[in-house]
């Protein structure tokens, strides 16, 4: 299972090559969450479990959405696996970036590789919808800063 997400961080597979399990997406599902959790309290703070579970939410109920819309329902699992096992993956580097900081010291090489790797979990979301939706990588590019703007936007609305 690690040998297929590891190769969607380098934009070789998709979520086709994950099993088709229900039970794996939850349970890469819950591994996503409990590790966005421990990224967020190092970041955010107090209201970091609600954040997390709400920017999870909206991710994958706007592209379970969108599967269903493109009649690609049976494609759900596969694409939550992919999405949550790939996030999980993000979070566990985002962690150990974020562990360099020290507070009141300009980190300007941390904030670039932050920076860096927004950018690329930015494309392996979209390399992942492109997959997920059989659109091309433009429109994966579409979906994916499509579903991070409205996620801002709900984030901004529900916490401010």
């Amino acid at each position: 299972m690690i040998r297929p997400l590891l190769e969607m961080l380098r934009l070789r597979s998709g979520p086709q090559d994950m099993p088709a399990a229900p039970a794996l997406a939850l349970m890469l599902a819950t591994a996503y969450l409990a590790q966005g959790l421990m990224a967020d309290r190092i970041m955010v703070g107090s209201d970091a479990a609600p954040r997390s579970v709400v920017a999870i939410a909206v991710q994958f109920g706007l592209i379970t959405a969108l599967l269903r819309l493109r009649n690609l329902a049976a494609r759900v699992p596969q694409t939550i696996s992919a999405l949550a096992g790939t996030g999980f993956l993000f979070g566990l580097i985002s962690i150990l970036l974020l562990n360099q900081l020290t507070p009141g010291e300009p980190a300007l090489g941390v904030a670039m590789a932050i920076f860096g790797l927004f950018l690329w979990s930015l494309a392996v979301d979209a390399h992942i919808y492109r997959h997920a939706l059989s659109v091309n990588m433009s429109l994966g590019v579409l979906v994916a800063v499509g579903i991070f703007a409205v996620n801002l936007i709900v984030l901004r609305a529900a916490f401010g």
